[in-house]
């Protein structure tokens, strides 16, 4: 084979590494610099390193702003999740399986928060509680993620909920089952990874929220706002480096957790593990 023919089959794959490459740099280069000079024994990020040290991850744990405001991003994230996919999985439900007038406009109205930057919704609850004389706290704060956690939620199961057959849940309720039994043995199970991947989405879209965390607590600081707060002062910046990197490892390992769970669920039903990242994939689409 000629050799410019070789390269003009091989230039495609190439540029498509070389882009590939190029995204994760971008998208996790500063993660990787954050937690390697996590370990740099000096407060400022510079090279060449000054010794290698955990310190920094002993004054993290040790910290109790750190460890209060981590407690609390837990906490509201937690119940903002449960919230939103109870809720979520309702509307989803109700958008997908029962025709009603008007239906276009409140899937509209559902998107169209997706789209409004949190800083605006931030201001506006703000606002809303001042109105309504409802002391800031976390409970505020709680209220604010559901409402633009809520519609992401919806979107997530619904799309899996149009990609199942309703002929399934029919054919259920021909064979005598319930309700409750047609939901729980046909239609959980299979957007089972929507449910996920929408659960993953509304933990990190809570935790990792500063607009509206800042805006609508009080002195009850969640993680992000914690980080802005000490970061005023560079002397600072290491501990936060430290405590940033063990979120962010924990938010891997949660993300590899979904991943062996649905290849562990696709091996019983007798698929494979390319099934499992399909299924993972697939959700959020």
């Amino acid at each position: 084979m000629p050799l410019s023919r070789r390269i003009e089959r091989a230039l495609p794959n190439a540029l498509s590494i070389g882009l590939t490459g190029l995204v994760l740099m971008v998208l996790f280069g500063p993660v990787l610099l954050l937690a390697l000079f996590s370990f740099n024994d000096s407060t400022v990020i510079s090279l060449p390193w000054e010794g290698f040290t955990t310190r920094w991850y002993t004054e993290a744990l040790n910290d109790d702003g750190a460890m209060s405001a981590i407690g609390h991003s837990l906490v509201v994230a937690s119940v903002v999740t449960v919230a939103s996919l109870v809720l979520g999985t309702l509307a989803s439900w109700g958008l997908t399986r029962i025709p009603f007038r008007g239906r276009s406009l409140v899937a509209g109205i559902h998107g169209a928060v997706l789209v409004v930057p949190w800083l605006i919704i931030g201001i506006a609850g703000l606002i809303f509680f001042s109105q309504i004389e409802l002391p800031l706290s976390l409970q505020t704060i709680t209220l604010m993620h559901i409402v633009v956690t809520f519609p992401l939620v919806v979107a997530v199961v619904s799309a899996g909920l149009i990609r199942f057959d309703p002929s399934l849940e029919e054919a259920a309720i021909d064979m005598g089952a319930s309700q409750w039994q047609m939901m729980r043995y046909v239609v959980l199970p299979q957007i089972a990874p929507s449910l996920a991947a929408a659960a993953i989405f509304a933990f990190a879209w809570s935790f990792n929220n500063f607009e509206i965390s800042f805006f609508t607590g009080g002195f009850e600081q969640t993680f992000p706002v914690w980080v802005y707060g000490v970061l005023r002062h560079s002397s600072n910046l290491p501990v936060v480096n430290a405590a940033s990197t063990i979120i962010a490892l924990a938010q891997v390992l949660l993300v590899f957790g979904l991943w062996y769970g649905m290849k562990l669920m696709t091996r019983r039903r007798g698929g494979t593990d390319r099934d499992a990242a399909e299924m993972i994939t697939g959700a959020v689409r």
